[in-house]
């Protein structure tokens, strides 16, 4: 029987905008249940408004760096839903800076962002899926967390151990009902160029990535959530969406030694 996500519950960070926001209007077209959350009430009331008529939702204020916040978030989504069948750890944001030109406190904020963030949120609501043998905890990586990119060094950092923690979940979830995947995307167009700052004594490498960047921003959110929608149907644990996300594996893969000096060709 085809997997089916109507009526389960699909808890989403980041939810007002980007691939959050195409993530809740895909789900919410599969029949699911949505608890959304960000730190962006406005984006959130904007991304309710996009959803299918009769769509049950409810939208949470949530700074996803703060610890206790996260667990008090998990145990209000469960006492107003019932439980969770569907985490997606979306929130985050990127840092445009060298190991070199980034303070440890630049540092820290992102780490603090796209890792803790998912290591609380994940913490929260594994018990939730444990009870009930089932769930899915799906973890937004980058293509960043493939190839390590010059000009996006702690952002590089902070994907890799994504995939690290999800990866490892896999074979740890083994036989539990519960899965985890990482999803790696790369060049979604969504406002996380212009929302990202740069390390305040950014230089020319973070400029060229910066141009980078822009180049391969192409894919529609949209196009994004449905390829994960569509991956995790098919049972994947790994999935690869937008622009140069499979040719940066595989290449990551195919030449390790040589992938820096092609990297300016390929992005």
């Amino acid at each position: 029987m085809p997997l089916s996500f109507a009526n389960k519950i699909a808890v989403i960070t980041g939810a007002a905008g980007g691939i959050g926001q195409a993530l809740a209007v895909a789900m919410a077209r599969e029949g699911a249940r949505l608890a959304l959350s960000d730190i962006d009430r406005e984006g959130l009331a904007r991304t309710a408004e996009l959803l299918p008529p009769g769509t049950e939702v409810r939208s949470y204020h949530l700074d996803v760096t703060d610890e206790a916040a996260v667990f008090a978030h998990a145990d209000e989504v469960k006492r107003n839903f019932g439980t969770a069948h569907l985490l997606f750890n979306n929130a985050g944001s990127a840092l445009l800076g060298t190991f070199n030109n980034q303070t440890l406190d630049e540092a820290r904020w992102l780490i603090d962002l796209d890792l803790w963030s998912v290591i609380y949120a994940s913490k929260a609501f594994l018990p939730i899926m444990h009870a009930q043998n089932e769930g899915w905890i799906v973890n937004i990586s980058s293509i960043a967390g493939l190839m390590g990119m010059p000009g996006l060094n702690t952002y590089n950092l902070v994907k890799f151990a994504v995939r690290g923690l999800t990866e490892s979940l896999w074979s740890e979830l083994d036989g539990t009902g519960v899965r985890a995947v990482c999803v790696h995307p790369g060049g979604i167009r969504t406002n996380i160029k212009h929302a990202s700052p740069r390390c305040a004594s950014a230089g020319a490498i973070e400029a060229r990535a910066d141009d980078a960047n822009e180049r391969i921003l192409t894919t529609a959110p949209a196009r994004c959530a449905a390829d994960i929608v569509a991956g995790l149907k098919a049972g994947r644990r790994r999935i690869r969406t937008g622009t140069r996300s499979l040719a940066v594996d595989w290449l990551a893969r195919l030449l390790p030694d040589r992938y820096p000096d092609l990297l300016p060709r390929l992005l």
